[in-house]
């Protein structure tokens, strides 16, 4: 650690869980974040706060202004600005010491193994289903852990993914539409429950970097801001989903 970082990590290294070799665990971590929106905001937020080492940013949008009632870590000047570069930015003033890679495109089957390969986590905060499918069996075949998160009005919901466990296409199916996310027509959405999904996600990523606590692994989180109810439902592998051919 340098001479700040004691400091600026204290009241996690006071953290049982954390403590210093925690804290070392999290400055060698290296989390990408794809999509810097609504979920990515508050999640990338979190990461660099929390002094993860190395953070990837993908996103090929750029910010406008209907972006900005969730998507916290763009403001009224950054509008037409590369969401990567608004984000970078921000981060960067947040944390200087941290690494920060972006990749102004978006994510597909051909560039995705050689950039997941590069990170220790990843986080889907992206907003449309065939990205969510591709980040999962991306994941699933190269062997990367990985947090699934969706908003979408009022609610939202997370769960983690390691190999040996299930996955998304086990809870949701093989078709192209998963239930209540968002495809790509605009829907409506209250920008804090993005803010409580994507601050989920990153939690998730600190644990599996540090090993404290249980992850999110076969158990959906649902939240639902109207009744103020969460519920975790536990899920199972399927047989025949590519996933299950890592519990083996």
């Amino acid at each position: 650690m340098t001479a700040q970082q004691p400091e600026r990590y204290l009241r996690q290294i006071m953290l049982p869980e954390i403590a210093g070799e925690g804290q070392k665990k999290i400055s060698e971590g290296k989390v990408l974040v794809i999509g810097t929106g609504g979920l990515g905001s508050p999640a990338l937020l979190y990461l660099a706060a929390a002094g993860i080492g190395s953070i990837g940013l993908i996103d090929d949008d750029t910010v406008s202004e209907s972006n900005l009632n969730r998507q916290i870590l763009h403001f009224t000047p950054d509008l037409g600005r590369k969401k990567t570069e608004s984000a970078a930015e921000k981060l960067g003033r947040l944390n200087p010491e941290i690494s920060l890679t972006t990749y102004p495109f978006r994510l597909t089957a051909e560039n995705g193994e050689s950039i997941l390969a590069q990170y220790d986590f990843i986080i889907d905060a992206t907003d449309n289903t065939r990205t969510k499918y591709l980040i999962n069996d991306l994941c699933v075949k190269t062997g990367k852990a990985y947090s699934h998160g969706a908003v979408r009005g009022m609610q939202g919901h997370t769960f983690t993914y390691t190999p040996g466990n299930p996955c998304c296409r086990c809870l949701f199916g093989f078709d192209m539409e998963i239930p209540d996310i968002p495809a790509n027509t605009p829907v409506g959405v209250i920008g804090s429950i993005a803010g409580i999904i994507g601050t989920i996600q990153a939690t998730e990523a600190i644990k599996y970097i540090t090993g404290a606590g249980n992850l999110l692994t076969g158990r959906l989180l649902q939240f639902n801001a109207l009744t103020m109810e969460s519920c975790v439902t536990r899920f199972a592998t399927l047989s025949t989903c590519r996933c299950a051919a890592s519990e083996k």
